[in-house]
């Protein structure tokens, strides 16, 4: 399970070392699930924590792990916001963090001056430069490309009206906008950035040897744009690179959910409609800021192949839907009450994660 790899990894120095160096850590890690994360909202303590720098409101953090009978762990308590004091002592106001986004199991969060990424695992954590922006950012949206310890790792945020990049370790960030608006979604397939702003168009993102953002064409966009989804997600899904989307139901009190490949053999490229996920396995998290994660051959631990894994609201518990399947508001065609909801706020909910040590080629 991943608690036995995470408990090995953290064992010593020797035995971390022999982790970080074996290879098959990642075949491994690719058997087992996402862990899903629920932070215990009703539970807040402040302590400054590993994070010198920070007051840190935070609360217990329960891991459950799907595979493994859903056995649960506390492991321990995560930040859900806080506020940076300063370099001086001045009576200036405090600097407020909100979260915005999670990735490569690392929690982002951000306020109008700088962004911290914070491990969920390892409790590590990393300051960026401040940003430069003049106005309040409000919400914004944060990925990393790939762990805090790889290299040439970079944080891109949806800052107001651009996309801010920042070369992790580096002293600066570099904007770049786009003429019809930010990416607000970022997702890595086959070792490239990809990102889509909030009308459903798809964009490349070169991170070297300098920024650059090139819209690929994609035809069929009717089918995935605003009206047809109410939330859509990239996903990568071994050489597939998925859309999946919530799509309600006309004359019918339920929704269900859709999934498009890209197909990228002609130009433009299409989305084309999958009718079924083959040995695959989705992981979609509450919050949209949540990158979307996906599983091969999930009967190996448990699971079940074409299906969408999702928190529901109600019960507090994960649940299984199978794509092609309709369900009704009330889950009258699944069990009673589910109840899937996605919303964005400043404290992180309940998401699916996979930890930083083993996500690298996932």
């Amino acid at each position: 399970s991943f608690h036995d790899l995470l408990a090995f990894e953290a064992t010593c120095h020797s035995w971390r070392a022999v982790f970080s160096s074996c290879s098959c850590k990642y075949t491994l890690a690719a058997s087992f699930p996402p862990l899903l994360l629920q932070p215990d909202l009703s539970l807040i303590s402040t302590h400054s924590g590993p994070l010198k720098k920070f007051m840190v409101p935070t609360c217990p953090c329960h891991v459950t792990d799907i595979a493994n009978q859903d056995t649960t762990y506390k492991y321990f308590e995560i930040p859900i916001l806080w506020w940076s004091r300063g370099n001086n002592a001045s009576p200036s106001p405090r600097e407020w963090f909100g979260f915005s986004g999670a990735s490569y199991g690392h929690l982002i969060f951000s306020s109008n001056k700088s962004c911290v990424v914070f491990d969920v695992f390892t409790r590590f954590s990393v300051s960026s430069p401040q940003l430069p922006v003049l106005e309040s950012t409000g919400l914004i949206y944060g990925a990393l490309t790939a762990p805090l310890s790889s290299p040439n790792s970079h944080l891109i945020i949806k800052a107001v009206s651009q996309n801010l990049f920042w070369r992790v370790g580096s002293q600066s960030w570099v904007g770049h906008s786009l003429y019809h608006g930010p990416i607000k979604q970022i997702v890595i397939f086959q070792g490239k950035v990809f990102g889509m702003d909030s009308d459903r168009r798809l964009f490349k993102v070169d991170l070297t040897p300098q920024i650059r953002i090139q819209e690929l064409l994609v035809i069929e966009s009717r089918m995935i744009n605003k009206r047809h989804f109410s939330n859509a997600w990239l996903v990568a899904c071994g050489d597939m690179l998925l859309l999946v989307g919530f799509r309600r139901i006309d004359g019918i009190i339920g929704r269900t959910f859709e999934v498009f490949r890209l197909d990228q053999s002609t130009e433009p490229a299409l989305w084309l409609k999958m009718e079924k996920l083959e040995n695959w396995a989705i992981f979609i998290s509450r919050d949209q800021r949540s990158q979307a994660l996906s599983c091969i051959n999930p009967e190996k631990w448990g699971g079940r192949s074409n299906c969408i894994y999702c928190y529901d609201w109600k019960s507090k518990h994960w649940i299984a839907l199978e794509l092609g399947k309709q369900w009704r508001r009330d889950g009258s065609e699944l069990e009673s009450n589910v109840r899937v909801t996605m919303d964005c706020g400043t404290r992180a909910r309940p998401m699916w994660v996979i930890p930083s040590m083993f996500s690298l080629r996932r």
